[in-house]
């Protein structure tokens, strides 16, 4: 097992004989908060483990099948980004240490990614540039607050394309999750439709993964193919402030 230190996080890269139940040979990058942010089968290399990603690419190319810009805010392995090499694709990624990693031991070999604060690095593409933007960033806290508040949803709708959509991964409760309900609400100021789905996990668990999807067309998927998440309706909550 890999260890290292820097001024954002505790980064582990360690191999295991299991992943959620299923025996085989896989390596995952994990913060110290245990959540994982990217896996791989060592005996199949390109196959996707991991159901968010999966769900994330099946919305992706649900609703724009032709999609060319995209944002991501969020490295972890390279997954979103080695899918698609030949896309007009940036990642935002604040610590250099994840994409060294990624490069070392989880097979990236892109040269998307730029180094910094997500949101600073989006404020520099042009207006409706971007086909998707995708938050996939965590801290010890989860999500930062300022990539899901109202000023920041205002600056996906002023780069994105009038197909386009903003896709977030969260960690919440599919019920009563005020924060969850809070960012949920957000996006409504700035875009007419939006969608949220949840990942069933073990029975007494505290949170799950999910997914909010928002833009200006109707949001089209296959139930089949959201790699088990399942669509759950929210509550209206508060509006989130810079």
């Amino acid at each position: 097992m890999v260890k290292e230190t820097t001024a954002l996080n505790e980064i582990s890269v360690y191999e295991s004989t299991e992943l959620y139940g299923e025996l085989g040979k896989f390596r995952y990058l994990q913060f110290s908060d245990d959540a994982v942010q990217g896996a791989i089968d060592l005996k199949d290399p390109k196959r996707i483990v991991l159901e968010y990603p999966r769900a994330i690419i099946h919305l992706m190319e649900s609703n724009h099948p032709s999609f060319g810009g995209v944002f991501v805010i969020g490295h972890g392995i390279g997954t979103i980004a080695g899918r698609y090499p030949d896309k007009r694709l940036i990642v935002a990624e604040i610590d250099e240490k994840v994409v060294e990693l990624s490069r070392l031991y989880f097979h990236y070999r892109g040269d998307h990614v730029r180094i910094g604060d997500g949101r600073l690095l989006l404020e520099q593409a042009d207006l409706h540039s971007l086909d998707y933007v995708v938050v996939d960033a965590f801290t010890r806290k989860g999500t930062p607050r300022h990539l899901t508040s109202s000023g920041f949803f205002r600056l996906t709708k002023e780069k994105l394309t009038s197909r386009g959509a903003v896709i977030l991964n969260l960690m919440g409760k599919p019920g009563n999750d005020k924060r969850v309900n809070a960012i949920y609400t957000t996006l409504h100021e700035y875009y007419l439709y939006a969608k949220a789905f949840y990942l069933p996990g073990t029975d007494g668990a505290d949170i799950y993964n999910m997914l909010l999807i928002a833009g200006d067309q109707e949001i089209q998927f296959h139930p089949g193919e959201m790699a088990g998440f399942r669509e759950v309706e929210l509550e209206p909550g508060y509006v989130i402030v810079d």
